[in-house]
């Protein structure tokens, strides 16, 4: 009986050893194809290319490791051949304006958005340590909190949120001094901000009137220290006033544009003079001055790549300023252009919620672009409103262009976005990170 029963602990050991030699087998076989198909080339070829800035004359492009290794020159014997068939291929595009969470970034992604720079909300470092190593979901720069006084906007919103945790038990940081606004910061850099938001808005555009609004001293204080901490200072100011004063601070962006009166020359050179860039968001202006989304909801190139929820949103509006006129907002946008003011295309999407519609992420940015074009930009000028002027102006060096030694964020168009821009949403192909990404599920 102990004879057999050894027999049995040696044959039981045997075969142990045995499915752990062949599982280790199996792990080696796999991980070095797996490295293999890492360490090979990609070679996108017979593409027309736009870098970020131009169309170049180069129509090959190579991935290997996750990023663009060269721009023209010989394809490699081994590499993985993608012929573009004369398709366009432009960088990922970076959306400077929005408030986010991860299925926001996965939705982003579908629309070739590799970049999503969130403008209020938390993002701890041990969540953007997650972000940064996924693939399936767009990248993220933030602001950590903004600069609110009690009672401000955006607070409004969080009765109607979608996060119980926020709409319930949630308590806003405020600052209400200038002392305030300085410990403030230094909490949110140190809690990783990559820059700072300042919120200007007494409610008149939003629909919620007399909203109260930081004092003249706590803004310059909130300026000063996002300076001190080599952060830029970014503005919420929808109205000529709040962005009059937001420059006189010292502001480095004005996330929208004002849309309560015509433009003045004043202004336009006081904007001009500072060296501050404006994010138009004219999708969300256009939204809350009562269009819908509709006409974007219902193109198959959206309706493919979103769920019913986000398409039920994008299909209504915000319609809080009917009285707006986007004839005077397009103006505006022309006059900033003329006087050499950087553009960057942002959207402004956040949650599917009540009082918010009109916006979807990933979508809406390519619906500004093209708001961006109907408000008088050449196409090229749209399209580096959302590559290579956001990559410069946030310092995203690594990013925004198609260029040797920058991230592979590609994204393959069928059609030409600059002859017209309602080609960015015919996207073929996206890769992030140099990952070719299968984009066309909800």
């Amino acid at each position: 009986m102990k004879n057999t029963l050894k027999f049995r602990f040696r044959n039981i050991g045997s075969m142990l050893a045995l499915c752990a030699v062949f599982s280790i087998t199996v792990m080696l076989f796999f991980g070095a194809c797996s490295n293999n198909r890492a360490q090979q080339t990609t070679a996108i070829i017979n593409a027309k290319v736009f870098d970020g800035e131009n169309l170049i004359n180069d129509t090959t492009v190579l991935i290997k490791d996750g990023y663009i290794q060269a721009v023209g020159g010989a394809v490699p014997t081994d590499a993985i051949i993608i012929d573009a068939g004369g398709a366009t291929l432009i960088p990922g595009l970076i959306d400077a304006h929005v408030h986010t969470n991860i299925d926001g970034l996965r939705d982003a992604l579908k629309f070739g958005v590799t970049t999503e720079l969130a403008m209020n909300g938390s993002w701890p470092e041990r969540k953007r340590k997650k972000v940064a190593k996924r693939n399936d979901i767009a990248d993220v720069r933030a602001s950590g909190m903004g600069v609110v006084p009690p009672g401000g906007h955006p607070t409004q919103y969080m009765a109607n949120s979608s996060n119980l945790l926020l709409r319930y038990f949630y308590s806003y940081p405020f600052v209400s001094t200038p002392n305030e606004a300085e410990k403030f910061i230094a909490k949110q850099v140190a809690t990783g901000a990559d820059y700072i938001k300042i919120f200007i808005e007494d409610g008149t555009i939003v629909g919620h009137p007399n909203l109260p609004t930081p004092s003249n001293e706590t803004i310059h204080a909130a300026v000063l220290s996002a300076h001190k901490h080599n952060k830029m200072a970014l503005f919420h100011a929808t109205t000529a006033a709040g962005s009059k004063q937001a420059i006189e601070a010292g502001a480095d962006g004005l996330m929208h544009l004002f849309v309560d009166v015509p433009h003045t020359l004043e202004l336009i050179e006081a904007i001009a003079k500072s060296g501050a860039f404006v994010v138009p968001t004219l999708a969300l202006t256009s939204s809350a001055f009562g269009k819908n989304g509709a006409a974007l909801s219902s193109d198959e190139r959206v309706r493919s790549r979103l769920n019913a929820k986000w398409l039920d949103h994008l299909s209504g509006s915000i319609n809080t300023y009917p009285q707006g006129n986007l004839d005077y907002i397009f103006a505006s946008v022309i006059a900033l252009h003329q006087a050499g003011i950087d553009i960057l295309a942002g959207s402004d999407v956040s949650e599917p919620i009540p009082g918010l519609g009109g916006l979807a992420h990933g979508a809406t940015l390519h619906h500004e672009l093209q708001m961006l074009v109907a408000a008088g930009l050449e196409p090229v000028e749209a399209l580096r409103a959302a590559t290579s002027i956001p990559a410069r102006r946030f310092g995203l060096t690594d990013r925004g262009r198609i260029a040797p030694g920058l991230i592979a964020d590609l994204i393959l168009i069928d059609g030409n976005p600059l002859v017209n821009i309602s080609d960015t949403l015919s996207i073929r192909s996206v890769w992030h990170r140099g990952e070719l990404l299968n984009n066309n599920k909800k």
